[in-house]
């Protein structure tokens, strides 16, 4: 999924404060249970991070959460496919060297489809929908997992949409005597495109080179799509037996390639219908960060890609909404790059926006009777709305002078909406240093009685907080950097 969030500060692990105050559960409605001023009067020892070492969590705690949903998904899709290329290569399949273009273009349709907004919302509404509170919690863990990891199958079929197009250009090559240059042509330079849009897609390369990312990912893949089209088209027309090109068009219709190609075309294109050019109030209540706002109030757990054009450099910021009914939402930018630099710089009056928002993983906190939301400086962008929008969510907060940084409209969405018996506002410059986030998550999933914590933080404190709850057996769900 294309989740951008960043945060104004790691979360490390600092000296031992005091314990939290907390009351007891049939009282957690109407009485504080955590907040603010019982962590202030803890004593933040003056021992520095340097003088102490921290302990690493086991190998095997490590390594469940590196292989996490994404990349078992991945490894099932790739599995599959493997098996299904080996026994073809072997001659013991023949379906598949019969109708290869099925399983090239079947592959890269579902890849596409997975990264749909319309389908991925749908999926979202199902599963939010029939299965919120009522099933067992693991369940509803599982379908957190799936949605959020969907990314896997996205690269796996991607990847062996790819490898399937190999074999069959690979074949085609081998019988070139009996197929027109044409389709030799077309189905080189499809596979080209289809390997440097894979390859612009790579980790390093989206978070490093966003916008390299962005021109070859998008626009060679949509010449990948205009070159797919010509391929299938002249392979299904050419008449291998006679070598003469047969015009009738009802012969390419009864193929299973132009119905895929077709498939893919109509998903790639409908979040671009949505793309509209809407009017923003900028507000820039410090250096750091820039408050845009735009009228029409969301549901919770909703990612806006904005852009200052039409096509080019999109980028995701989690939605702040007190529902649907409110007049404005909100997107809190971070100042880290060329494009969020430009909204204090040269504050723009309009943007352009997909109306179409995409689901994260914040939507389905529908499915949990309780649950703790842990964000860390700008990182409250994508987890505020849960909060404002249900009454049995915790907040937990991390950042410096947040007050001053982020400005009254974000501070006042917190103070006019969330009690303090379900907030915790730590301000690490007040303090004198960042709390023990562990032991605060601990204490609060405790007298919370949440059954699930979901982290919005920058990747080492997403990391050490997800290997503190997979240690004390939490269930979590952090941010993602699309693998």
């Amino acid at each position: 999924m294309d989740i951008m969030v960043s945060a104004v500060s790691a979360v490390a692990t600092p000296p031992d404060p005091s314990h939290v105050k907390t009351q007891s559960v049939t009282a957690r409605r109407s009485k504080v249970m955590l907040n603010i001023s019982t962590l202030a009067s803890g004593r933040i020892n003056n021992e520095t991070p340097k003088n102490k070492l921290k302990r690493r969590t086991s190998r095997w705690i490590r390594f469940q959460l590196w292989f996490n949903t994404y990349r078992k998904f991945y490894t099932l899709v790739m599995a599959v496919n493997l098996t299904a290329l080996s026994l073809t290569m072997g001659g013991i399949w023949e379906y598949p060297h019969r109708y290869t273009g099925a399983f090239v273009l079947g592959n890269l349709q579902t890849a596409i489809i997975m990264r749909n907004e319309l389908f991925l919302r749908a999926l979202y509404l199902f599963v939010n929908t029939c299965f919120a509170k009522w099933t067992p919690l693991w369940f509803r863990l599982g379908c957190t997992s799936a949605l959020q990891h969907v990314g896997g199958i996205h690269s796996g079929c991607a990847t062996s949409g790819f490898l399937w197009l190999i074999y069959k250009v690979t074949s085609i090559f081998i019988n070139h005597k009996d197929t027109h240059y044409a389709v030799l042509v077309t189905g080189v330079t499809t596979n080209i495109a289809v390997a440097v849009s894979i390859l612009s897609a790579f980790p390093w390369v989206r978070n490093n080179h966003h916008n390299v990312f962005e021109r070859h990912h998008r626009f060679i893949g949509w010449l990948g799509l205009l070159s797919t089209w010509i391929f299938v088209i002249l392979g299904d027309s050419y008449d291998s037996d006679t070598h003469t090109w047969n015009p009738n068009g009802v012969r390419v219709l009864e193929q299973q390639d132009f119905w895929f190609a077709f498939s893919m075309t109509v998903f790639i294109l409908i979040p671009w219908f949505t793309v509209r050019e809407v009017g923003v109030d900028v507000e820039i209540p410090s250096p750091k960060v820039a408050i845009l706002r735009f009228e029409r109030g969301m549901q919770q757990g909703l990612l806006a890609r904005i852009s200052r054009g039409s096509i080019m450099e999109y980028h995701a910021f989690g939605i702040i909404s007190e529902g649907t009914h409110a007049k404005y939402h909100y997107l809190i930018c971070g100042l880290q790059g060329d494009f969020t630099r430009r909204l204090v710089t040269e504050p723009p009056k309009t943007l352009w926006t997909r109306q179409l928002k995409f689901a994260g993983v914040s939507n389905t906190s529908t499915l949990y009777k309780r649950g703790i939301r842990v964000c860390t400086g700008t990182g409250l962008g994508a987890a505020l709305s849960t909060c404002l929008q249900s009454s049995q969510w915790y907040l937990i907060w991390i950042g410096s002078e947040q007050d001053k940084t982020f400005g009254p409209t974000i501070s006042g969405l917190i103070h006019r909406h969330i009690g303090p018996e379900r907030v915790t506002l730590w301000d690490s410059k007040k303090e004198g240093g960042r709390p023990d986030v562990m032991k605060l998550v601990k204490e609060v999933y405790a007298s919370w009685q949440a059954e699930v914590v979901f982290i919005t933080s920058n990747f080492q404190g997403n990391q050490e907080i997800m290997e503190g709850c997979k240690e004390a057996g939490i269930p979590a769900f952090g941010t993602l950097w699309d693998f």
